[in-house]
């Protein structure tokens, strides 16, 4: 997933926004195909949006459902395992059932935190009954967990290619999130089949998801270590 929005206005007076850092070290990325990209991606965003709320609602249901399934099918289980999870906003899966069944799995439950006070992010636990307050964007966020770093990370995405590139909101927070965290977590993107696309133009900066949950299919990284 990726953050578009700082590529819309004029060129930094530098050539330091011009390079990203990757697995091979800073490479040169073109400014004027990063901005195509950061614009593609938008439009394409509001397209896929569009079309996963005209999905009728027992189909949705059923989607849910099956994702659900296939996340049990994923995930090796143990006591003490941390996921990270989200808060459902818009149409995005509402996993409320099956986290509740992770809990009685012994699994420990994170969301995203926005209120770190470097900016950077990160997941804090979510304990039943915690305390939940208004985050960014009045996203609940629990008041009071520890901050922790998540095992497997879960998070819900609006469009995403066979290489597991995936199109977020816009803000770049799972890029950002395991960018910085270490040992990577096992990251999970949930998406309905029509949310797949030939190629979200990758650039340097994005980072893959290890898997790619549809209902229909799960799609792993090739790059995967294990893969």
């Amino acid at each position: 997933m990726t953050s578009d929005h700082d590529l819309d206005g004029p060129s930094p007076p530098c050539f330091a926004h011009e390079l990203a850092l990757t697995d091979e070290g800073y490479v040169t990325v073109d400014p004027a195909a990063a901005r195509d990209a950061a614009r593609w991606r938008k439009g394409e965003r509001r397209r896929l949006i569009a079309a996963r709320l005209a999905i009728p609602g027992d189909e949705w249901a059923g989607f849910v459902v099956e994702i659900a399934e296939a996340l049990d099918g994923l995930i090796a289980f143990r006591p003490g395992l941390i996921l990270g999870v989200y808060w459902p906003v818009g149409r995005e899966p509402d996993l409320a059932g099956w986290i509740a069944r992770a809990r009685r799995r012994g699994a420990r439950i994170a969301l995203p935190a926005a209120d770190m006070p470097d900016g950077a992010p990160a997941f804090r636990e979510w304990t039943l009954g915690g305390r939940l307050v208004d985050g960014a964007w009045r996203i609940p966020v629990p008041a009071d967990g520890a901050v922790v770093a998540p095992d497997v990370v879960i998070a819900p995405v609006v469009g995403f290619d066979r290489e597991c590139h995936c199109l977020g909101r816009g803000d770049g927070y799972y890029d950002r999130l395991l960018a910085l965290l270490s040992p990577r977590p096992v990251s999970i993107a949930l998406a309905p089949p029509l949310a797949e696309v030939a190629t979200i133009f990758p650039q340097p900066h994005d980072i893959a998801m290890d898997f790619v949950v549809t209902g229909r299919d799960v799609i792993a990284r090739k790059s995967r270590p294990d893969g």
